[in-house]
This record gives structure tokens, sequence and C-alpha cells, in this order.
């Protein structure tokens, strides 16, 4: 018998994910590794070799470090539940002229409820990941995430969507240790090659990164169907053409394609008229936000105004804020200007390093 129990574990095959299952391991856990195949790389339209975290050469790592500490690893292909909710709300939220946040929805909806499902199967009490965040119960009977040690590495952000009944079996094995921490244990452990592993910031499933291509390859006939439109000031006048709305974001100043003199920026996108609107860095900033799909993590209500600092964006340093529930969505008065809220990111809120909630931009 095993002395904490049996957890199941997420390996990528990357370093942290590694890292952690070794770490439970030699804390006296039964470990059962797990690697999930969400999606394919060759139906995605990529031009360069196969890497990442779906890859066969992670999948390969990961299950030898698994037999290699003597503990089990399976393989689970989730590739269906990935492409019709992940992939098919991504090109859905660039049709609907919004910028989607695809690893949050990964987190909230697949992994976790696909880890927790064969957690169950395997008769394992908890699962754990290799996120860089930390997890505690208060006396509230709330689990309550909070920021990692180390603030470079910290993803927290993306983890706003997980439920206080997934939280309740979450272990995060990394929450206290810096990147650089992780990479000298792995050397330890001899695993020279996984210790110098290069990290992806890419979106998992666009290859190149190049997510215009991506919704070439998955949405056949969008240049037809869409086409070209205008690009217009804010008063509304037309100053160029561009190549279809879903192929720009907000607060995009390069790629587009036209020279007015000075820097301008795409302030807002309507996808009813096929309409790119430009502006000044100062138009780009707002002082107010509404968020929807809410879930609150460390209260179970923000019934009156409180002070937050809210990120809208995984590297953002968040700005000071008043946050406060409104007909089902949180409306978030920042103290000072913020640049570039751009509707379908994630806007996550703190109090000190513990993690608020958060939902999506509206």
């Amino acid at each position: 018998m095993s002395k904490h129990g049996r957890i199941l574990v997420a390996m990528s095959g990357g370093v942290d994910s590694s890292v952690a299952a070794v770490m439970l391991h030699e804390q006296g856990y039964e470990v059962i590794g797990l690697t999930m195949k969400t999606w394919d790389y060759a139906s995605s339209g990529g031009s360069t070799k196969e890497t990442g975290c779906c890859s066969l050469d992670s999948i390969n790592d990961a299950r030898a470090l698994a037999v290699g500490y003597g503990f089990p690893h399976y393989i689970l292909d989730i590739r269906n539940e990935f492409g019709d909710f992940v992939i098919n709300n991504f090109v859905d939220e660039y049709l609907a002229g919004r910028t989607p946040n695809p690893c949050v929805l990964c987190n909230t909806h697949i992994k976790w409820e696909a880890l927790l499902k064969r957690a169950d199967k395997l008769d394992c009490e908890f699962i754990a990941t290799g996120h860089y965040a930390n997890i505690r119960l208060q006396d509230s009977g709330r689990y309550v995430i909070s920021k990692g040690r180390d603030e470079h590495k910290d993803q927290s952000y993306v983890l706003w969507g997980v439920s206080q009944k997934n939280l309740a079996r979450t272990k995060f094995p990394l929450g206290s240790f810096t990147k650089a921490e992780i990479r000298q244990m792995a050397l330890e452990m001899g695993q020279v090659e996984l210790a110098n592993k290069s990290e992806s910031y890419e979106i998992c499933f666009v290859p190149d990164n190049d997510y215009r291509s991506f919704l070439r390859h998955r949405v056949e006939d969008i240049d037809e169907r869409i086409g070209a439109g205008n690009f217009i000031l804010s008063d509304g006048t037309v100053v160029g053409k561009h190549a279809g709305y879903p192929y720009y974001t907000i607060g995009q100043r390069k790629g587009l394609g036209i020279a007015l003199g000075r820097p301008v920026f795409v302030i807002q996108i309507l996808p009813e008229s096929n309409t790119v609107v430009l502006g000044s860095e100062e138009e780009l900033q707002k002082d107010t936000a509404y968020v929807r799909n809410i879930n609150l993590i460390k209260y179970e209500h923000i019934p009156e105004p409180m002070e937050a600092v809210t990120k809208i964006r995984y590297k953002d340093a968040g700005a000071i804020s008043r946050i406060v529930e409104e007909n089902g969505s949180m409306k978030v008065d920042f103290e000072h200007y913020v640049k570039g809220i751009a509707p379908g990111q994630s806007a996550v809120f703190y109090e000190g390093n513990d993690l608020l909630g958060g939902g999506f931009l509206m």
C-alpha cells in the first residue's frame, strides 16, 4: 500500500509534468501516469515537424519516464472531445469577431473532466498536473487557487474555470518551486534531455502559430463567404480594404497593410458588416469592462463592489479595479485606463495572490 493513496498524473512528456510525477512518486503516492492525445497535427495543416505535448516523441518520453520509475502509464485519446469543443469554439469565436482563449476551455471542459473520469475508473482519489499554481482548502469549505511561487511561470490565469468539485481532487506539486528549480531536479534525476527541453508558448493545435492559415484550413470557404471588407476610422471614414474581419484582433498594429502616416490599431471588430475599426492608441484604452460566464473560486458571491487586480491577458501585469456582480456578469471599473480589452479573452480577478475567479470579456 502507498503512503498517500493513488493519484493520476497528467503527463505531457515535458519537464514540468514529468518532475511532478516523480515528485509525487517519491513522496509515497501510488502514481499512475496519463498522457492525453488532444489533437492530430497532420489534420491541422502544419508545414513543420510535429512538436509539443501531443507529438509521438512526447508521448514516448512520458511513457519511458514512467517505466523507468516503475509506475503505470496510459494514453487517452480525447481528440474527438477536444475537437468538438475546443477547436470548434476557437473557430466560432473568430467568426463572431472575438479573440478566443482555448487553454482555459481545454483545462475546464476537457482535461479536468477527462482526467477525473479516468481517475474514477482507476480508483484514484486525486489527480495532479504540472501547473505552476497552488491550491488550499479554506475554513469556508471552498478551495482557492493562488499564484505559483515563480511569478514568471505562474499559470493561475488559465485555471479560473475549474470547478470547486474538481479542485477538491486536484494537486499542483510545482506551486512552491521555480522553473529553474524544476529543471535542476530533472538534472539530478539524470534526465538531461528532459531538463533542457524547450518550451512552446503557441496554441498547441495551431501549426506554425499561424491562426489565419488554421482558419482557412478548418473553414474551406471562409474567404469566399466573408471576403474583403472596409477598414474605417471611429468617425466612419473608410480608409482602406482588409482581408476579412476574422483575420484581425483587438490591439493589432502590425500586418494591417495600410499606411495612414501615423500608428493605428484595431480598436473594434464588426462582424455583421465585415468592418474593422482602426484608431489611435488612446482610443484602444478603456476604463470599464464587462465579463460573462463567471466562475468564482475564493468566494461564492461578490455581492458588493470590492477591490481586485484584474488581468485581461496571460502576460498582463494586472490592473487595480473594482469588481461587482451585475445580472449574471461582472462589471470591472479600472482605476486607470487599460489597453486592448479584447472580447473573448479571459479576465481574471485576484485578491493578493489568491484567484477570486474569472470569465470571458464581452
